[in-house]
């Protein structure tokens, strides 16, 4: 339907109840803003079978600026009831988690970035929808982290390893809903927990981990992620760069926690 997104979602719930499977298919910002209203009303309130992939999620379209890079998307979905969010690490996660998603009735929403991203798994990997995966294993910290920053976390948990700190790193690539028993054994083996996103740390990975810590007990989180401002143009490792989202920095919040 061109750029008509609202329209785009209104006929995805029609298709929806003859029984398809439609998939909506846009930039982030306007899959997640411009057709918010026909997501709730049309979509998650009759609890249709549409499912909602978004390219250009987070600060990867770079230069072309904060208004086209959706930091706030899989916030603004995961606060919809019906709606899973998803995001997938590299091609083969993300190809098996879309082939899950058209499996699993119900609104869903899954978001990729503009470029490629080095490749994590192997292509008989398998993905369950809800369920963490974990990377790597480790006892004394766990990094939890979403999509495109997935290999800036196995590379700092590398680095932490190497000078003795053991260190968990576990692939939430679904955020609602959260793999709470993941966090809650993250909770029950480490000493504390780093999340890392490529989204605004308000309402993204880190307040869905932080919402599962607070209501078992508390426990030490550090979030790693935008801190509650718009992007602006720039190569993407600047921007991320920018916004503290570095290997150095999950190494800085991991040494903080063992304090």
């Amino acid at each position: 339907v061109g750029i008509a997104e609202q329209t785009c979602a209104g006929v995805a719930a029609g298709l929806a109840t003859l029984g398809k499977i439609p998939f909506i298919s846009t930039y982030a910002v306007f899959g997640s803003m411009r057709m918010i209203e026909q997501i709730r009303q049309s979509i998650c309130y009759p609890n249709l079978n549409v499912k909602i992939a978004c390219s250009h999620g987070g600060l990867t379209p770079a230069n072309d600026g904060g208004s086209h890079q959706g930091i706030e998307d899989m916030g603004i979905m995961r606060t919809l009831p019906n709606m899973r969010v998803i995001m997938g690490a590299d091609y083969n996660a993300t190809r098996k988690l879309v082939a899950q998603m058209a499996k699993t009735k119900g609104p869903a929403y899954i978001r990729f970035t503009r470029d490629a991203v080095p490749g994590i798994y192997d292509e008989d990997e398998e993905f369950t929808i809800g369920e963490a995966k974990t990377l790597r294993g480790g006892s004394d910290i766990t990094i939890i982290a979403v999509g495109d920053v997935m290999m800036l976390a196995l590379n700092a948990a590398d680095k932490l390893n190497e000078i003795g700190i053991s260190t968990r790193v576990l692939d939430m690539h679904t955020i609602k809903p959260i793999d709470d028993k993941a966090i809650l054994k993250a909770m029950a083996e480490t000493r504390g927990i780093i999340t890392v996103e490529d989204h605004n740390i308000i309402n993204g990975l880190g307040s869905a981990v932080c919402e599962v810590a607070c209501e078992h007990g508390g426990f030490p989180v550090h979030r790693i992620g935008i801190k509650d401002r718009f992007g602006e143009s720039g190569p993407y490792e600047t921007l991320l760069k920018e916004h503290d989202i570095t290997i150095d920095e999950i190494i800085s919040k991991a040494k903080l926690l063992l304090i």
